[in-house]
């Protein structure tokens, strides 16, 4: 009968889970013996259990094993290191080929060591050169654009505040006469009834008669 395939997860049953722990380590620990005899390796295994208890099968000495373990994953990280570092000097020296380039671009750019320059050379710098001013003055161009486009956005913001001060002045003004109308009918009314309050007083008739009623209100 073909057994199944078992499923690579943990047994949730505890006495199963035991069971097959002790089958599968002594299975483990017997082919870790035979390859340790059949193809002269040097084998170290080391097992704990679920419960902590240690396991181990040594073809030799474990410590040797565990030394030798620790000393090629020395070797191991130190050719990896030695292998970064071969990595960064390659692409430093690149690095420096691609400065000295530029370097030497710039310097014939800026109409230096062109000595050594050969005709198509000093072609292709003046096209160079040319798409240069070509894409400076159209940058200028766009710049002067922009700084036009943001004076006319500030002369339309200026006349807005300037038609709402006009209209604020305007108010102040007609408000002002206003008052002002307000404070001369209020002077003319005033007088009015001033001049209204003499009159009242006034006597009417021949002067000698006033004059006389005048020195009798005294002499009372």
């Amino acid at each position: 009968m073909v057994r199944g395939k078992t499923q690579m997860r943990r047994i949730e049953n505890a006495t199963s889970r035991q069971v097959t722990f002790s089958k599968r380590r002594n299975g483990l620990l017997k082919k870790a013996f035979e390859l340790s005899v059949l193809c002269d390796a040097q084998v170290a295994l080391i097992v704990f259990s679920p419960r902590g208890k240690l396991y181990k099968f040594a073809s030799s000495s474990m410590q040797e094993t565990i030394q030798r373990y620790r000393n090629h994953r020395k070797d191991v990280h130190n050719t990896l290191r030695e292998q970064h570092l071969q990595q960064l000097k390659q692409e430093a020296i690149e690095l420096m080929k691609k400065i000295e380039l530029l370097e030497a671009s710039k310097r014939k750019l800026l109409g230096e060591d062109l000595g050594s320059c050969t005709c198509e050379e000093l072609q292709q710098i003046q096209q160079q050169l040319e798409q240069s001013l070509k894409r400076i003055r159209e940058r200028k161009i766009q710049v002067f654009k922009e700084q036009i486009d943001q004076l006319k956005e500030k002369e339309k913001s200026l006349a807005a505040e300037n038609e709402m001060l006009c209209e604020i002045r305007e108010k102040i003004g007609q408000q002002a006469r206003q008052e002002s109308n307000e404070d001369r009918e209020m002077v003319a009314l005033t007088e009015s009834s001033e001049n209204s309050d003499v009159e009242t007083e006034l006597f009417i008739g021949p002067p000698e008669g006033r004059i006389k009623r005048t020195l009798t209100s005294l002499y009372i």
